[in-house]
C-alpha cells in the first residue's frame, strides 16, 4: 500500500514509518521540518506541511491508500505568545478532524489516528484537564469523519518507551545519562506509576489497526503497569548501575509533576482488552527491551 505518515519525522510516527516500510509498503513521511538526516526516515519521500495550518489538503493527500496520523500537538508545541486553550482548540478540536476530512476527499481508504490513553484509561481526569479534553476531541473528531469506503480507527497509547535510530531524544538521552551518573540527581522516583508501552509494540498495533481494525473503533492499547520507581530502575539496571531507585514524595526534575496528569502518588493501571490486543497483534512485555535499545543508542 501507499501510506502517508503525518508526523513521520518524529519518534512515534517515524518508528511506525520504518516498521511499515520494512513490511514492503511505499511510505511517505510528513512534518513541519525534513527528517533528521541520520534517521531512516531521511531516505523516504517527504511531504512538508503543518496540519494545524491546513497544509495537507485533499490535493496533496491524493494517491495515498492509507494514512497514519501521528502528528498531534501537546503543551510543548504551544507558542509562547499563544493562548493555551485556544491553541489546543485549533490544533486538536478543529485541525485534526479537518485533516481526516481532507483524507476522505482525497480518496484515502483507511486511516489511523494515534491518540492518548487518558480519556479511556482515566476519564475522571477530563473535567480538570483541557489538554486531555482536547485529545479526546481529536480522537472523536477524526473518527466522526469516517464514511463507507473511508475507515478511521484510533489507537490510544500510554507512556511510550523507545528509540528511532539516529534520532536525538530530549527525554531518553537524559534518562540514560542520569542512570550512568553523568547527570547528578539522586536515584529516586516520585510515588505512583502508569502504563508503559514500547515503540515497537505501538508500531505493531498501528499496523494491525490498518490491516484489521474495526472502522470507527478507538482501541486502548498498552503493555505493562509499572511504578515510576520500577520504570527508572530499568534504566539503572541496563547501564549496570547497582543503585536502587527509591521512592520519594517529591518532584523529580526529569519527570516534573506537570508530566503526571493524574498527580504525583497516583497511578493509572489497566490491562488492554485481550481480544483487541490479539486482533492488533502487538508484542507484550517489551518495555525492558525498549530501555535496552535506548541505552545502546545513547549510552
Amino acid at each position: 500500500m501507499k501510506i502517508f505518515v503525518a508526523g513521520g519525522t518524529g519518534a512515534l510516527g517515524g518508528h511506525a514509518a520504518i516498521h511499515l516500510a520494512a513490511l514492503g509498503h511505499d511510505v511517505t513521511v510528513g512534518g513541519r521540518k525534513a527528517p533528521h538526516p541520520a534517521t531512516p526516515m531521511a531516505t523516504m519521500p517527504f511531504l512538508q506541511g503543518d496540519y494545524v495550518a491546513g497544509d495537507y489538503t485533499a490535493d496533496r493527500l491524493r494517491g495515498f491508500d492509507w494514512v497514519v496520523f501521528a502528528a498531534g500537538n501537546d503543551p510543548r508545541h504551544v507558542p509562547q505568545d499563544a493562548d493555551f486553550e485556544q491553541f489546543l482548540i485549533k490544533a486538536n478540536h478543529e485541525a485534526v478532524p479537518a485533516f481526516f476530512a481532507a483524507a476522505r476527499e482525497a480518496g484515502v481508504m483507511r486511516a489511523v489516528q494515534l491518540g492518548s490513553f487518558y480519556a479511556q484509561a482515566a476519564p475522571e481526569l477530563l473535567a480538570g484537564n483541557s489538554y486531555i479534553r482536547s485529545r479526546l476531541a481529536a480522537c472523536e473528531g477524526a473518527r466522526a469523519e469516517g464514511r463507507p469506503g473511508f475507515d478511521v480507527i484510533s489507537v490510544n497509547a500510554p507512556f511510550m518507551v523507545g528509540t528511532v535510530p539516529g534520532l536525538p531524544s530530549a527525554i531518553f538521552e537524559p534518562y540514560t545519562q542520569w542512570a550512568k551518573g553523568i547527570i547528578r540527581i539522586p536515584a529516586y522516583a516520585p510515588p505512583g506509576g502508569t502504563n508503559f508501552m514500547s515503540f515497537r509494540s505501538l508500531s505493531q498495533a498501528i499496523e494491525g489497526a490498518l490491516e484489521r481494525g474495526e472502522p470507527g473503533k478507538a482501541y486502548l492499547v498498552g503493555d505493562e503497569n509499572l511504578s515510576f520507581a520500577r520504570y527508572f530502575q530499568l534504566f539503572f539496571d541496563a547501564v549496570g548501575n547497582r543503585a536502587t531507585v527509591e521512592v520519594r514524595d517529591e518532584e523529580l526534575p526529569l519527570l516534573p509533576d506537570v508530566a503526571i496528569p493524574q498527580g504525583r502518588a497516583n497511578a493509572i493501571s489497566y490491562e488492554p482488552d485481550p481480544a483487541e490486543a490479539s486482533l492488533l497483534g502487538y508484542a507484550r512485555r517489551d518495555v525492558a527491551n525498549a530501555v535496552a535499545e535506548i541505552v545502546a543508542q545513547f549510552g
